[in-house]
């Protein structure tokens, strides 16, 4: 049997239209509210049909030292043509951290599967 992890794939967002890609500033202070946003397709467009589209996303934060992801949000994308609407796998959240880690996406798509992203955060004093 094959578990979860061995089918999440990942790989550059600049040449793969599946991984998500997160932004937000590398450094930051103690307490301060920042923006993280991730999207689909940012460099080679997904396409957005009801054949072929981005079901989700989750964010995901694990603290430096800690064990388990804590999960910063859900995101569903269920508009894919009904009323000619097309939802954009595109989501901005805010977050206060207190402690440096890494911040991790996860995107399904719902003929290609789960696709990974990760990057660091420093939060300074």
């Amino acid at each position: 049997m094959k578990s979860l992890g061995s089918l999440i794939q990942s790989g550059d967002w600049k040449g793969e239209k599946h991984v998500p890609t997160i932004h937000l500033p590398e450094k930051i202070k103690k307490g301060e509210e920042i923006e993280i946003k991730t999207m689909i397709g940012e460099e080679i467009p997904h396409p957005n049909t009801f054949e072929h589209h981005i079901s989700w996303i989750k964010v995901f934060y694990i603290p430096e030292g800690g064990k388990f992801p804590i999960e910063i949000g859900n995101y569903n994308f269920t508009a894919h043509g009904e009323g000619e609407i097309y939802c954009e796998p595109c989501i901005v959240t805010k977050v206060k951290l207190n402690k440096s880690g890494t911040i991790h996406a996860l995107s399904y798509c719902n003929i290609h599967g789960l696709w990974e992203y990760s990057t660091d955060v420093v939060v300074e004093d």
